[in-house]
């Protein structure tokens, strides 16, 4: 299965949809939400006073120009605003003047992998997440529970890990599905080695890569979150972020031997394959054995000179008919014995 990959490069042009800002400012104790045309409002007037307050910025699909006006207002580096205008990042986190801008994929499936870019920039009291519209960030288990108002009013750097944490959580039935075709595959292999088997082998050994490419990346992400000093990362949240990296150790761990085992599966099929070339050529030894065997006693005793030379007289036709039919089934029998026909 091929991988699909989205990047906010052509997010405004997919299906011609439109961009969406979505806006949740966390002051003075009280949550604030807008959308639409409200939104850039709410952020101009939020970015010009964030003390003590919480900010997120949600933009899906945005065009350069409405990119350029909220990096202005929440004054990004230049050289972040063009990593998220050219999309097309590896998995990474970068700090840059001070802002932490992190790059991950989400993934998706319907007849393929499908991975979405999602750019995330935390800085002081604010976090942007761009993205195209096939994610939605709203959605996440971790609002469901506490609500929005009960992730911000802990910070930015508390949403981030809300953000991540589900994002990796996404990636758990990845793995089991993978886990269940290499069930299925192993099955298959054993008992119909065909090459309809092994085109399934080798699009789940891709879909492997697919899945460990969007996976791997983020577990460095994450060391790297935990394991350094960063002003924006609260020291109580560490302990966050070391638990989603537990979770991606084990996943990248279990991806990993899924990969050792589709290498063992496509092994066994070629064992397979030469297994049954090998019974196919027995047979057809054995068979070319019994119509030699025929062919032999035929070609001499079907001469006149050879039947009477052994005194066999008008009965040799049919004595020497019965002696080849006789041999044949002796042949045959001791062919089934050692299991070549």
């Amino acid at each position: 299965m091929a991988e699909t990959e989205r990047s906010p490069a052509t997010r405004s042009d997919d299906a011609g949809a439109a961009s969406a800002l979505r806006v949740a400012a966390w002051r003075h104790g009280a949550l604030a939400e807008s959308s639409d045309g409200a939104a850039l409002e709410a952020l101009t007037a939020a970015a010009r006073d964030r003390r003590g307050a919480a900010l997120w910025v949600d933009y899906a699909r945005p065009r350069p120009d409405e990119l350029a006006t909220v990096a202005r207002l929440l004054e990004l580096h230049p050289l972040v605003v063009e990593d998220i205008e050219e999309g097309n990042q590896r998995s990474k986190v970068e700090l840059t003047d001070g802002l932490i801008h992190l790059v991950v994929f989400a993934l998706d499936y319907t007849d393929e992998v499908v991975s979405t870019e999602i750019d995330i920039v935390i800085g002081p009291g604010f976090l942007l997440t761009v993205h195209d519209g096939s994610w939605d960030g709203r959605a996440i288990e971790r609002l469901s529970g506490t609500g929005l108002q009960g992730v911000m009013e802990r910070g930015v750097d508390h949403l981030l890990w809300a953000l991540i944490d589900s994002i990796v959580d996404d990636y758990f039935p990845f793995v089991d599905r993978i886990g269940d075709a290499l069930d299925v595959l192993e099955d298959a292999v054993v008992e119909n080695p065909d090459p309809r088997t092994l085109e399934r082998v080798f699009a789940l050994k891709r879909e492997l890569i697919d899945v460990r490419r969007a996976v791997s990346p983020v577990r460095e992400i994450l060391n790297q979150l935990t394991n350094r000093d960063l002003a924006l990362i609260d020291a109580d949240e560490i302990i966050y972020f070391r638990d989603v990296y537990d979770h991606l150790i084990r996943l990248t761990d279990e991806i990993d031997n899924y990969r050792e085992l589709a290498a063992s599966t496509l092994d066994v099929y070629l064992s397979s394959v030469n297994n049954n070339l090998s019974l196919i050529m027995k047979r057809l030894t054995g068979v070319t054995v019994v119509l030699a065997g025929i062919g032999a006693v035929a070609g001499i005793f079907g001469m006149s000179e050879a039947a009477r030379a052994v005194g066999l007289g008008p009965m040799g036709f049919w004595l020497i008919t019965a002696l080849i039919f006789g041999g044949a089934a002796a042949t045959i029998w001791y062919l089934r014995r050692i299991g070549w026909v």
